[in-house]
């Protein structure tokens, strides 16, 4: 076989015009290998033939073990089949195999219509934000990403339960302006899994008149656009940033977001600022009712004058103990009502197991409870005497057997 050196000179040669025979005894080479080489389209390469290698032997059961698990690592691989030889190089052979034994799973390309859909997820800031009670916490964000148009709005909430997230998702939709027909999720516990919805959330749905979307496992490019934002949120917001609360993390993330929608995005080249009145054109109206979200509950006040939200404490006002009180709360504020009346209202903790104290509670408590304890007065001229008769004709006996 000749070289690559040799095979561009006989081309060369040949394109001057020098005979083959002439070019064939210039190089001590035949005439034939002169002939394949001016008539050959790519440059002369060496192919070694295949032969057995000490993988080879190993090479059908690792195939069959590889199309019942694809993801089986390769050193239980090498377990499996009994391999003793080099790990590194069972491991080569297996990375060739590998993508062979995959299913394939095409992703086709989405094109989002204006008003058509919005895409929702919850961000885990990495970084600690700093609670009421001295303590700091990994709290979630909740975002909304119009995919027509990329506007986000998103803002922290306390916990991920339905309550909150239900609370969080129709503030950033005022916020909005506008419902979009479609809301998707990624398969959220407190939105809903499957064929299950979390209890509160097909009304929800309902009042907005849009529809719900939870998306099947393993399918994360009809949710891209939300989670590639929150990767952006964390290499451009995140950076260089300290929180003294969850209202300051909500206060500086508000207003980034509204310079990042001004950016223009690659994707689709404009600013999402630019085709969010176009969005919401072709979103629905607001729903005329107001919505009754939160955390709602309704209890017989005990003794001990406080009330359970989440997992915090909240005194009541001691003097309706014993009554029936409306117990309603949303991401701020924590409220409770008896027929009506409001008679507790504090500032919602987002910390957990804190006992919310108000002091004008504790001062009725203390008053109420020297009431209690106070003997109370005799009415002077009460008789407390009985005549023993009523006795006897309570139990029946008449005069004579009362008497013996």
């Amino acid at each position: 076989m000749i070289t690559l050196e040799d095979w561009a000179l006989i081309r060369r040669l040949a394109a001057e015009g020098v005979p083959e025979a002439q070019i064939a005894q210039r190089l001590g080479i035949s005439r034939t290998t002169v002939i394949k080489a001016v008539n050959s389209d790519a440059p002369p390469r060496y192919e070694r033939r295949p032969a057995p290698t000490s993988f080879t032997v190993f090479e059908v059961r690792v195939r069959e073990l590889l199309v019942q698990t694809p993801d089986m690592p390769a050193t239980v691989l090498a377990e499996r089949v009994g391999w003793t030889g080099s790990i590194r190089w069972f491991r080569e052979n297996v990375a060739r195999l590998r993508p062979e034994q995959r299913p394939i799973d095409p992703v086709d390309r989405i094109v989002w219509a204006a008003g058509d859909a919005a895409q929702c997820d919850l961000w885990f800031p990495p970084r600690k934000i700093p609670l009421e009670d001295g303590s700091a916490k990994l709290l979630p964000v909740l975002v909304i990403t119009a995919a027509y148009s990329r506007f986000v709005t998103a803002r922290m909430i306390p916990t991920r339960k339905t309550e909150d997230l239900l609370l969080g998702s129709w503030e950033l939709i005022q916020q909005l302006g506008r419902v979009p027909r479609r809301l998707i999720w990624d398969n959220e516990p407190g939105i809903g899994r499957g064929q299950r919805r979390a209890e509160g959330v097909g009304s929800f749905m309902g009042t907005l008149a849009t529809k719900l979307v939870l998306l099947p496992p393993r399918d994360p490019e009809s949710k891209g656009i939300v989670e590639r934002r929150n990767g952006w949120f964390e290499t451009s917001f995140i950076p260089g940033r300290t929180f003294s609360s969850p209202a300051d993390f909500n206060a500086q993330f508000t207003d980034w977001l509204t310079k990042a929608n001004a950016r223009v995005v690659r994707t689709i080249k404009a600013a999402p600022a630019d085709l969010v009145d176009t969005d919401r054109a072709a979103m629905l109206a607001l729903p005329p009712i107001p919505l009754h979200l939160g955390w709602r509950n309704k209890i017989r006040l005990g003794r001990d004058y406080y009330v359970r939200l989440d997992t915090n404490d909240y005194s009541v006002d001691p003097a309706v103990i014993g009554r029936m009180v409306d117990v309603a709360a949303d991401l701020d504020r924590v409220r409770v009502r008896a027929d009506g009346r409001v008679v507790a209202e504090h500032c919602r903790v987002w910390a957990r197991g804190t006992t919310v104290t108000d002091p004008a509670h504790v001062q009725t408590a203390a008053w109420l409870r020297k009431q209690f304890q106070q003997p109370r007065a005799v009415v002077a001229g009460d008789d407390l005497a009985r005549d023993l008769a009523d006795y006897d004709r309570a139990f029946g006996l008449t005069a004579e057997e009362g008497i013996s």
